[in-house]
């Protein structure tokens, strides 16, 4: 993806061909030439790896619970429900860092506000935001491929839907599954924007499901996987689909991996895109039945919905009647 980084037109465009080929036939594809400084990613390892060492009372002190509607923070294992049932990981959970003069979060706005991070590993702090900021501008480069892939501007999403984008980044432990269990460090699902950039250590366990079934996704030395996720399937009527994956960790080893979300403006509405994104999808049924196409809204209610879900026990700080 160097030449939609450096910006080369013409070689641009042909990175494009390949990303629409990827978007079409499995939703998935690994990135390399991106520029992420690999001793930013070993930073973020080492000082995830320390965090999730420490005694469950230490995290706890940053469980999500502190972080009010902003929903940041920690969460121990079992709290996260991906597919209807408990999760075998343990995560954080980040966003862009807004102090508490910002209008959305005078306002309340959910999932915005600042970020917890823990006392016990202070240097988790600057991994995070530096992690934040470059990833923001990489997903924006990869975004330029997927408007031309399309036949629009290189810049459609960063003048319009990315213009201001929901930003989330995780970082979850999974430690190894027994043998033989039927438990999932993550269970079957889709994510929920326009796309998801994904750094894995070595020990693998992502599947993705593909028109043959599951396949594994393994880790690649300097490439991050990109998928796309629900919006981008909405916005493009089914055009490029997002696609069903999941963990599970067999390695015997404890696994880290750092999903980054780069999203459409919280406020945004999600309207079928021009051109060629309006054809015809090839008309198979998604994983979960949902119809993307008779949603209606803005991109915050979509997500709000869609993470109350994973974290029913906090839905009461965004809707506190119910």
């Amino acid at each position: 993806m160097s030449p939609l980084v450096r910006w080369s037109g013409p070689a641009a465009r042909g990175v494009a061909g390949e990303i629409e080929r990827a978007c079409r036939d499995s939703g998935f594809f690994y990135v390399v030439g991106h520029g992420v400084p690999d001793d930013l990613l070993d930073g973020l390892d080492a000082a995830g790896r320390r965090f999730f060492g420490l005694p469950v009372a230490d995290k706890m002190e940053i469980a999500m619970r502190h972080g009010g509607p902003a929903w940041r923070g920690y969460f121990p294992m079992g709290a996260e429900l991906t597919s209807g049932r408990p999760d075998r990981k343990e995560g954080l959970y980040f966003g862009a860092e807004l102090d508490a003069g910002d209008p959305r979060v005078r306002a309340g706005v959910p999932l915005h506000g600042g970020n917890l991070f823990p006392r016990q590993v202070p240097e988790l702090r600057e991994a995070v935001l530096e992690y934040l900021a470059t990833l923001t501008a990489t997903g924006q480069a990869v975004l330029r491929g997927v408007a031309l892939s399309l036949d629009l501007d290189a810049d459609y999403f960063a003048n319009g839907y990315t213009a201001d984008p929901t930003v989330l980044f995780r970082i979850f432990h999974y430690p190894p599954s027994p043998p033989g269990s039927d438990d999932w460090g993550v269970g079957k699902h889709t994510d929920y924007g326009l796309l998801t950039l994904l750094a894995q250590d070595a020990n693998g366990g992502l599947q993705v499901r593909s028109a043959n079934g599951w396949i594994d996704a393994p880790p690649v030395p300097g490439a991050f996987v990109c998928n796309i996720g629900d919006m981008l399937d909405r916005l493009t009527g089914g055009w490029y689909r997002s696609t069903p994956h999941r963990v599970r960790n067999l390695s015997g080893r404890d696994r880290l991996s750092f999903p980054f979300f780069l999203d459409p403006d919280f406020t945004a509405e999600i309207p079928p895109l021009p051109r060629r994104a309006a054809s015809d999808p090839d008309g198979v049924p998604r994983w979960d039945g949902q119809d993307l196409q008779a949603f209606t809204g803005t991109y915050g209610e979509y997500l709000i919905n869609k993470v109350s879900h994973v974290f029913p026990q906090l839905r009461g700080e965004i809707n506190p009647n119910e």
